[in-house]
């Protein structure tokens, strides 16, 4: 009995991974942006659409009563509010599909 019940779970188990297996797309290629001046802006890089996800590079300094700061190495300056720029980079990013997410911590 106890036997017939370990292959039953055996074969759910085998079942269920099949089924993850074949339900996750884990394609697609992402990229960082912001750690290089000569990388060209945000909306071309999305531009060439040569990537599925761009990564934004860095948010070092977050949290524990810190006052947030961003580093794009000469893209921006965050002290003057120069990076407000880059709200119409990342639309354009998105109008094309491309997903764009903050890369939190990193470079420090």
């Amino acid at each position: 009995m106890a036997i017939k019940s370990l292959i039953s779970l055996a074969l759910i188990g085998s079942v269920l991974l099949m089924m993850l297996l074949l339900a996750i797309d884990a394609s697609g290629i992402a990229i960082y942006w912001g750690q290089n001046r000569n990388e060209g802006p945000l909306a071309g890089t999305c531009a060439t659409s040569n990537c599925d996800f761009v990564n934004i590079a860095f948010l070092p300094t977050f949290s524990n009563g810190q006052t947030s700061m961003i580093k794009h190495a000469g893209h921006c300056d965050p002290c003057t509010n120069g990076c407000t720029c880059l709200s119409s980079d990342i639309k354009s990013c998105l109008a094309k599909g491309i997903k764009v997410m903050l890369s939190l911590g990193g470079g420090a």
